[in-house]
């Protein structure tokens, strides 16, 4: 059983990293004043509403209101418990788990144990068996090393029709969940078979790393095969939202400065084995908009790598169009010569002519015009003037006016057409795009399927806006502890009377307090009020004549909630012509109308006092 970790090291684990550094390798952070902003993780959205402080070391996001510390973002982002979240940060400062602690075994969903047992077989028989030396020569062919294959863990299905099959009923799975994982067919008569057969094994991780899926490349001559048979849906892989090497990549995303989008993983794998770690790709199915969103959060640069055949180009502005959609991206683009693949040149030309090609990446403008360029006859003049026209309104689309002039100057140079009679037809061409522009932004845009939904987010009432200044002050001031324990004052949410108690015991039991401590020793569900009421910027002091105000305001809010209660009571006693009881809630209404009364003046007799 795995040893308890202690205090002590948690807290030194949380203090040794920078919680920017850490979600920085999940979202791209943009600093903003004091705090960095970026999109949320956790639900959908278009516009960043998630803020990472890194003097309070918290996370928060105004959309969703999941908030907390480094720990806490580890285990909301990756579905870890808490022990596991300590690892993965002490593993991130590079800080040993102590000699106590022995690690745990994980418990996984089954049908992702299934899968990383899956690989696991499939790669041992690739490696050291001798019905998978056919795997391992066709491997060699492709130009696939030790390090290679260990890195993606790629492996072998032999031929055989139940080998993974034997081996997994004596690992104690059931025909039930061996049937739900996709790694199987069912015949007519029940029967189960192994569904990958003479394929060489790759298999695809989901952005937290888990095996979810495999795709298996066909190394027989048979035609009747499909080349790359994929693994259908099933309630841990949805293709529209995995991408091939996501979760590596985007580790090295910051350090390279970019991703680099491939249409197949023998791609990725070729550009990886040059040099280019931050290869990802949708594994030869059109690029959705979830992947396009998943990117985002990650990097807004991308170079896009797909194939140099006509598919592939049209793959690309497919891809170029559904970046533009999501807004806010920096995208390159790289054309390899001969209509090769990023696998083809990476062997004909080598690594370093293909890290070359990454650098030289043209922009979608010069890709679009050189498409263009190639659908028409130039030396035509009928279509010249149809090429420039479509030109000159791909130019008058982009938002730097600079880029304009550059390119209407290189088409002029380009074709020997005058530069003024361009420049007429780009102002033409801007004034119809404006149009453009305005009509879109009226219509309202669909949204992209959500992570997540959004928590509703709770009104932020005078009453909950005087319990966040309590409670600010019930944490941060002494004084203001005191003083609200010694008049018995009790928080009207249940929430915050917990939370008030929690911080009680907690500064008792503690010597060294803080309030990133705090959040680790409090259920999850209490973390998002803390963070969200130390993050909204209330002033630091409070004096004893506001907290009087603030217990006043609550006061108030308790009276008109028991004045609604009375009126619907009213309400309901004339629908059944009930005439004591309307007469006895009207009383009880005029008496909290009275003590309202009396509530409003002390309050405007300590205002004037205090003004005084």
């Amino acid at each position: 059983m795995a040893g308890r970790i202690s205090e002590d090291f948690i807290n030194e684990v949380r203090g040794s990293v920078n919680i920017v550094d850490v979600i920085s390798q999940y979202v791209s952070l943009e600093k903003r004043g004091k705090d960095y902003v970026g999109l949320c993780p956790f639900h959908q959205e278009k516009t960043p509403s998630f803020s990472v402080n890194p003097d309070k070391q918290f996370f928060y996001c105004f959309g969703c209101h999941k908030g907390g510390n480094v720990y806490k973002f580890i285990m909301e982002k990756e579905e870890v418990t808490f022990p596991e979240s300590v690892e993965r940060v002490a593993e991130f400062a590079n800080i040993p788990m102590p000699q106590e602690y022995q690690e745990q075994q994980v418990k996984l969903n089954p049908l992702m144990q299934m899968h990383k047992e899956a690989a696991d077989f499939y790669q041992q028989v690739l490696m050291t068996t001798k019905i998978g030396e056919r795997g391992l020569e066709y491997a060699r062919k492709r130009g696939l090393d030790d390090d290679l294959l260990k890195h993606f863990k790629i492996g072998y299905a032999p031929g055989k029709s139940d080998l993974l099959l034997t081996y997994l009923r004596g690992e104690g799975y059931t025909d039930n969940q061996l049937a739900e994982s996709g790694l199987f067919v069912k015949s007519q008569d029940g029967r189960l078979f192994d569904r990958f057969r003479d394929r060489l094994m790759f298999p695809m991780s989901d952005e937290s790393g888990h095996l979810v899926a495999f795709s298996g490349r066909r190394i027989s001559d048979d035609p009747e095969e499909p080349k790359y048979l994929n693994s259908p849906e099933t309630s841990i892989f949805n293709k529209s939202d995995l991408l091939f090497h996501f979760s590596e990549a985007k580790k090295h995303a910051r350090k390279e400065g970019h991703l680099v989008l491939f249409e197949g993983h023998m791609d990725v794998i070729s550009a990886y084995k040059a040099g280019v770690k931050t290869g990802i790709a949708s594994m030869g199915t059109s690029l959705t908009q979830q992947q396009v969103y998943m990117i985002r959060r990650i990097t807004k640069q991308v170079v896009i790598n797909y194939d140099g055949d006509d598919p592939g180009q049209h793959a690309t502005e497919r891809a170029v169009g559904l970046f533009k959609q999501a807004g806010n991206f920096d995208l390159g683009i790289v054309i390899l010569p001969d209509k090769l693949d990023p696998d083809e040149y990476v062997k004909q030309y080598g690594p370093d002519s293909y890290q070359a090609a990454i650098r030289g990446a043209i922009s979608t403008t010069d890709f679009s015009l050189q498409r263009l360029k190639k659908k028409y006859n130039i030396n035509n003049e009928r279509e010249q003037v149809a090429y420039l026209s479509e030109a000159v309104a791909e130019i008058a689309a982009l938002p730097n006016p600079v880029e304009q002039e550059l390119y209407v100057g290189r088409l002029a140079k380009e074709t020997g057409v005058s530069l003024d009679a361009l420049k007429v037809n780009l102002s033409r061409a801007r004034r119809k795009q404006r149009r453009v522009d305005q009509h879109t932004s009226s219509e309202v845009l669909p949204e992209l399927a959500p992570l997540a939904p959004a928590a509703d987010p709770q009104p932020v009432t005078r009453a909950l806006k005087a319990q966040q200044r309590l409670l600010y002050a019930y944490i941060y001031s002494d004084e203001a502890r005191d003083y609200l324990i010694v008049n018995g004052f009790v928080f009207p949410n249940p929430e915050y009377e917990r939370l008030a108690k929690l911080w009680l015991n907690y500064i008792e039991t503690h010597e060294n307090v803080s309030l990133s401590g705090f959040l680790d020793f409090i259920p999850e569900e209490l973390q998002s009020i803390i963070v969200s009421t130390d993050m909204t910027g209330l002033p630091g002091e409070i004096t004893l004549e506001e907290l009087e105000a603030q217990v006043r305001v609550l006061n108030l809010c308790k009276i008109d909630d028991e004045i609604d209660r009375h009126m619907q009571a009213i309400a309901d006693a004339r629908r059944r012509n009930d005439q004591t009881a309307i007469l006895l809630e009207t009383q009880a209404i005029l008496q909290l109308r009275q003590l309202k009364l009396q509530e409003e003046e002390a309050v405007s007799d300590r205002r004037k006092a205090n003004q005084g």
